[in-house]
């Protein structure tokens, strides 16, 4: 693989794409006066949709309008994405509060979509219309309507492992409509993106719609590093707006990127290391690209679905969705981890660590669900209920390599050349070697059978019970090969179980636009849940993962109020929470031995305002506070003994998120903000952090600007300015504090959109 840098090298330019949106829709019905009869003028109106806005949630498992759901749920729409210029999930993830970003282990990068929610790993937890998305990718935006954000415990909603809640991204799918929207833009870092929105009626009432995207270049404020993605999902549909209609769509996205290891901390505030030199040292530049040529990152997703509904009457409808998917992530990554001043006092002479890291996973995904929805009377109470039959198997395989000199089955592997790097004048053409396969792997399996029920029940016009329940069977297997005393030595593991999950709720509203709740809600999470990689039965492991295990189960209580004001067209929202996760593997220094005793709670507040303050000013605002503990946890090693962890790394107490723009005439303003306070990357009780390196990532905050102009009906320009004060920030850092990855400094991206 040839080295591409950001300074020696100019990314192609890109032939330009098509796209399009749906646009608002306007209804308006009015009377007919027939001879003879003189009957009462009847107007039906429809409020104009509002930008930002969604007052209900695309998935048919929550039958109540978002006011009226008793749980905290954010609705990210297109519009506002469009206006951020936002290309990646991550990205789109910005404008809620409580999330944040993660890096790996030391020297290690986590791979694609990698975040913390409330205080728990969600990654696992990323769904597409309602289907668990499995593999470590960085999911684009091109393809989504809008993001949905669900948090709280949600074992009901999604089954295993929705600790702190799920993300549902809703695809585009076809409408009755003759529409193209495109976007063509250029950016700093030499930057090029391109979509394509293209909707067309086929018929009275079929239609056919094409998702495009490509974008390219290098990544500001770092020298060798770019990014190369392509995405097409086209997606047909046949009976709209009859009873029965039939959607089928795919998606396929390929990325190839170099990926980056970050720089290291040295110089930052917080750095510290036993060498008085290098603890006094300064910080290395921020462009500075510790890789190797070799590295590199391919990924490749597939996905197709089948989706049918069929309106039995007003009151039911029945629904099937069928999806197969498929992700691969194959990745060489250069990591750094300790700093070596060489017995020089001569920062030139400074050199830092090398590791070569391997990603080569598989996941593969095929799902059923049958659902329904209905409305139907018991005893003069009105009910809305939805159920539901899903069938999943979800399989990972994951291939391990090496860099160690070995012998492995009588064979002699050498050690793969791992030179340091001259830490502050690093030279990305050294020679390193590419890790090799050792034979070892992970191939994890998991097959769940679901049933579920919800069901609200209208009391009166200002009462409503909400409940719902999920029984759920899983099985977990594991076929490995582990390198043992030079041996490859084959495993397995097998876990099954039954998990009931469950949620309720009580909605009173005082008035018709405002809703007060308390909801109650748990989720399980049984061994293998997440990497369907598990691991013996052992007193002396600290896996969560050992066959055997109980479950972790979360429960989650919520109080809370919405509010729609300024005629339905802002939306507020305040809720308190308590989150207790239990059965976590703590190490019980009396019996010298790990069982099931930790626990983590999280209590927390979040406010959230969405929607139109005037015609012409939208707003999406949103600010969490929240405190972690880890209670009973404990764990040991052979040279720190028993260390006991009470707060939960990478959550930070509070968070706050803006995004509003303005509208006057052909000119629409917008900027917005984001702040995130420390976070906590030692939490261990009873250490003294100024011997700590990195102990925490400081707070930071950064502002985003925008300006559009609409020349005319077909052609609007917009500039948009990311990170406007040039702030210099960890954005994410290793478990070890040894590395870390910056936030993006300032840089622009100039966008044409096209729409006919």
């Amino acid at each position: 693989m040839t080295i591409r840098s950001r300074k020696h090298h100019h990314v192609n330019h890109l032939a330009a794409l098509v796209a399009a949106t749906l646009p608002a829709l306007a209804v308006a019905q009015t009377a007919d006066s027939e001879k003879g009869v003189d009957l009462p003028e009847m107007v039906v109106t429809s409020k104009a949709e509002v930008p930002y806005k969604a007052d209900k949630s695309a998935n048919t498992k929550l039958t109540q309008p978002l006011l009226d759901t008793p749980k905290t749920v954010q609705v990210i729409k297109k519009e506002m994405l469009r206006e951020q210029g936002a290309g990646s999930l991550m990205e789109a993830l910005r404008n809620t509060p409580g999330i944040t970003l993660q890096l790996g282990e030391n020297g290690n990068t986590s791979a694609g979509d990698t975040f913390m929610m409330r205080g728990f790993s969600t990654q696992q937890s990323t769904f597409v219309d309602g289907v668990r998305d499995l593999g470590a990718v960085s999911r684009d935006v091109f393809n989504l309507d809008q993001v949905e954000v669900v948090k709280g415990a949600a074992g009901s909603d999604i089954g295993r492992g929705a600790s702190s809640g799920y993300i549902n991204l809703i695809s585009k799918l076809p409408t009755l409509t003759d529409e193209t929207f495109a976007t063509l833009g250029y950016g700093t870092a030499d930057k090029s993106n391109l979509t394509a929105d293209i909707n067309r009626q086929l018929g009275d009432n079929s239609a056919l719609r094409l998702n495009l995207m490509r974008r390219a270049g290098d990544v500001d404020g770092r020298d060798y590093v770019d990014n190369s993605s392509y995405g097409v999902a086209p997606a047909i549909a046949f009976g709209l707006d009859t009873a029965t209609r039939v959607y089928l769509y795919s998606q396929h996205v390929r990325q190839d990127n170099t990926p980056d290891g970050g720089i290291p901390t040295i110089g930052m505030s917080g750095f510290y290391n036993a060498n008085a030199a290098l603890n006094a040292a300064g910080k290395v530049d921020t462009e500075n690209y510790y890789g190797a040529k070799g590295d590199y990152e391919r990924i490749d997703g597939d996905m197709f679905t089948l989706k049918v509904e069929h309106d039995v009457n007003d009151a039911l409808t029945l629904r099937n969705l069928s999806r197969w998917g498929r992700s691969n992530n194959d990745r060489i990554l250069t990591g750094i981890n300790a700093l070596n001043a060489n017995g020089s006092t001569n920062p030139a002479n400074w050199t830092v660590s090398r590791s070569r890291q391997v990603v080569d996973q598989e996941n593969q995904i095929l799902a059923n669900q049958s659902s329904l929805n209905a409305q139907f009377d018991t005893f003069g109470l009105r009910n809305e209920l939805a159920a539901g039959l899903e069938l999943m198997s979800e399989k990972q395989l994951n291939r391990s390599y090496a860099t160690a000199a070995q012998t492995i089955d009588g064979v002699a592997y050498p050690a793969v050349p791992l030179p340091p790097a001259n830490l502050y004048d690093p030279n990305a053409h050294d020679a390193l070697g590419d890790p090799y396969k050792t034979g070892a792997y992970t191939d994890g399996e998991t097959k769940t059978a679901a049933l579920y029920v919800f069901d609200t029940l209208h009391l009166n016009e200002q009462w409503a019970l909400n409940g719902g329940v999920r029984f759920e069977h899983f099985r977990t297997e594991t076929d490995s090969v582990a390198i043992t005393s030079g041996a490859r030595v084959p495993g397995s593991g097998y876990e099954s179980g039954d998990l009931t999950s469950w949620n309720t709720g009580v909605v009173f509203k005082p008035l018709p636009n405002g809703s007060i709740y308390l909801s109650y809600a748990n989720s399980m999470t049984p061994p293998g849940s997440n990497n369907f990689a598990l691991v013996a039965d052992s007193a002396t492991s600290s896996s969560n993962e050992q066959v055997g295990l109980d479950p972790q189960e979360t429960r989650h209580i919520e109080l809370g109020t919405k509010w729609d004001l300024l005629d339905e067209r802002l939306a507020l929202t305040l809720a308190a929470y308590r989150t207790e996760n239990e059965n976590q593997v703590s190490y019980d220094s009396f019996a010298a031995r790990y069982f099931q005793e930790g626990k983590t709670r999280v209590d927390g507040v979040e406010l959230g305002v969405v929607g139109q303050l005037t015609n012409f000013w939208q707003v999406s605002a949103g600010v969490a506070h929240m405190k972690t503990k880890q209670l009973d946890q404990a764990s040991f090693s052979a040279t720190n003994g028993v260390s006991n962890n009470t707060g939960v790394r990478w959550s930070p107490d509070l968070t706050a998120t803006l995004w509003t723009s303005y509208t006057l005439g052909d000119l629409t303003l917008g900027g917005g903000a984001r702040y995130v306070s420390e976070q906590d990357r030692v939490i261990v009780s009873g250490v003294d952090l100024s011997t700590q390196n990195m102990p925490v990532i400081p707070s930071y905050w950064v502002a985003d600007a925008m300006a559009a102009y609409r020349l005319n009906k077909n052609v609007n320009l917009r500039l948009n300015l990311y990170n406007l004060f040039d702030k210099e920030y960890i954005e994410s850092l290793n478990n070890s504090g040894a590395r870390a990855r910056l936030g993006t400094p300032r840089s622009a991206m100039f966008t044409t959109e096209l729409s006919f």
